[in-house]
Parts: structure tokens; sequence; C-alpha cells
């Protein structure tokens, strides 16, 4: 399986910005799409981006968040504006739902990132 591992969490103020990544094992990123999800509490899809950089946003983020990827360095980032408290939970990235079940796109969850928005 290829390893993903989430960093660049911290805390920031309500309204401030923060950019978290996600580096892959393996070239993943050239053949499954990806995603970023939180834990609040349960696993909530946040963002998706295809192979060819089609992306998908939740309507609690659409217009704060964006999702990106650089497949040369095997990193998804997701840029996060405008914060808000409730934005705070842990992130994951993971392969997308629609290539979850590839046996090409078997990827292992990180550990995830935490981002805390504070008033």
């Amino acid at each position: 399986h290829v390893q993903l591992a989430e960093s660049g969490g911290g805390s920031v103020p309500a309204g401030g910005s923060l950019t978290i990544s996600c580096v892959a094992t393996g070239k993943i990123l050239d053949r499954c799409g990806m995603a970023w999800y939180r834990q609040a509490p349960l696993k909530e899809l946040v963002s998706t981006i295809t192979v060819d950089g089609t992306t998908t946003y939740s309507d609690a983020v659409k217009g704060r968040f964006t999702i990106s990827q650089d497949r040369a360095k095997n990193t998804l980032y997701l840029q996060m504006n405008s914060l808000k408290i409730e934005d705070t939970t842990t992130y994951y990235c993971a392969v997308a739902p629609g290539d979850y079940s590839s046996p090409s796109c078997a990827a292992s969850w990180g550990p995830g990132t935490q981002v805390t928005v504070s008033s």
C-alpha cells in the first residue's frame, strides 16, 4: 500500500489561513483521484481532485478552500482561507471515493493533521 502522511496543521485565529499537505510514498496521484476528509465527528468529505485536476468541494468549504496537487512531488494540498471555528478538527487525505475500490489505488490512511481555529 502507498502510505499517506499529512502535515501543516496548527492553530490559527478565525478568519485566518492555513495550507495543509499530504505526501504519498508512491506515484498514486498519477493514477488516482485524491480527497481531503475531516473528522467532525464522523469522517466528512471536504474536497476531491481527479488526476486531470477536476475539483469538488463540500458546501461547507466551497469558496474558502482550494485543493491542489503537485504530482512531481507526490503531494496533495488543501489551502484553507477564511477559517471558521467550526473548521476545527483533524484533516486526512485519502484516495477519492470514485477510485477507492481500484487495486492500483490502495493506500493507507495517514495519522491526520489537527487544525484548530480560535475566536
